[in-house]
């Protein structure tokens, strides 16, 4: 059992200032397991969607949610969109009996619901799975291959992880993405998904994609909305300061997860990690993923010109620019990307994330970080001591 007090604590903070609390994420990310650490499983006030017998208490469901009390759990809540409006009302009660915590797997209809039926009730909380800091830097380069969903990090063996890898994304491609009203047909998806994989840590070109599947551009952006909806990618988008300089204006695509990125490549153990041709764009990719866990910004963008200046991350943070670079190095240096990255985007501070194991200052406002570091005592004060 991996530790998971930092987001079980959040889930509590949110649960005591709102009335109703979204727990979203992908599938298979421990959303299930974090739920029934404050309502058990076999409790009254549980309600997993996926299950005949709890379907068939909510025939009729202002009848059987209206006289519960304290916190009710209901699970899979994308496949009955029509329990927003109800939720609504029953959030509405003075005073209130009970609150509601809610877990979706982000499909587009849980998005536009809980928008319009919620608004103003809802505070959403995104998971991933096991991050570094929870399963601790003694186990990165485990965590690196085999990814943070649970099932897959917690295998015995190599060949388990990437068999349960296999099935999760044949599962989600045939089952799941029907379920919540994606009529692509899975073959095609697949094919989609293996091209994102060689797109990670890239610009994204939609001509290109669209291109080899025979498809718009408007039906491959379609693709990748999905994809993007149930946290699979990353669409890190640029930003774009008031510069003299050419800068560009496509997005960046990274897979939220490791682990999937590697099933799509084929890259089964360590030794494959370490010497397949993409296994730096996996390792920066990878580090993005883990700072943002640890930074939680407001709001996260790359930067990059025509020219070749570029940063991995632009972090906004309380009112603050931050700038994070990625480097899989064993000894990060200074560049003139750095500097010119500093100056013209007015950083306070710029952290190069590196597989090493010291912290030291390489210039002024900037410091070389190593990842390991991000998982140990508390990561945000170590960041900020660096940005």
């Amino acid at each position: 059992m991996i530790e998971r007090s930092t987001i079980t604590s959040t889930i509590q903070k949110a649960l005591d200032r709102a009335r109703i609390v979204a727990l979203i994420g992908p599938r298979q990310s421990g959303k299930t397991t974090l739920a029934r650490q404050f309502v058990p499983p076999n409790s009254l006030n549980y309600f997993d969607l996926e299950d005949p017998i709890t379907l068939a208490r909510l025939d009729q469901p202002m009848t059987t949610l209206h006289d519960l009390s304290g916190l009710v759990v209901i699970d899979e809540i994308q496949r009955r969109p029509e329990l927003f409006p109800i939720l609504r009302v029953l959030a509405d009660r003075d005073p209130l009996p009970a609150k509601f915590l809610i877990l979706g797997s982000v499909s587009p209809e849980l998005q536009r619901e809980s928008a319009e039926s919620l608004a103003g009730r809802l505070e959403t909380i995104p998971i991933s799975g096991f991050s570094l800091a929870e399963v601790g830097p003694a186990n990165l380069l485990q965590h690196w291959l085999r990814g943070g969903l649970p099932l897959s990090f917690l295998t015995q063996s190599e060949d388990d992880s990437f068999a349960w890898r296999k099935n999760f994304a044949q599962t989600f491609l045939e089952r799941d993405l029907p379920l919540w009203g994606v009529r692509i047909p899975p073959p095609t998806l697949l094919r989609f998904w293996t091209m994102l994989a060689h797109y990670h840590g890239q610009i994204w070109n939609t001509a290109e994609p669209a291109r080899s599947l025979g498809v718009s551009e408007t039906t491959a952006r379609r693709y990748l909305d999905v994809l993007e909806g149930v946290f699979m990618v990353r669409v890190l988008h640029p930003w774009h300061a008031n510069l003299k300089k050419r800068q560009v204006k496509s997005p960046k695509i990274y897979f939220r997860d490791p682990g999937l990125l590697h099933y799509l490549l084929g890259i089964r153990t360590p030794l494959d990690l370490q010497t397949h041709p993409r296994s730096g764009a996996s390792w920066e990719g990878y580090a993005i993923e883990e700072t943002l866990k640890v930074v939680m910004p407001d709001e996260a963008y790359f930067w990059a010109t025509h020219n070749g200046a570029e940063i991995d991350l632009l972090l906004l943070k309380e009112g603050r620019r931050f700038g994070v670079e990625c480097k899989r190095v064993d000894a990060p240096r200074l560049t003139p990307s750095m500097r010119n990255a500093i100056a013209d985007l007015q950083l306070e501070h710029l952290a190069v994330i590196y597989p090493g194991d010291k912290l030291y200052p390489l210039a002024e406002r900037v410091t070389a970080v190593p990842l390991e570091s991000l998982s140990q005592n508390d990561p945000l004060t170590i960041l900020k001591k660096t940005i």
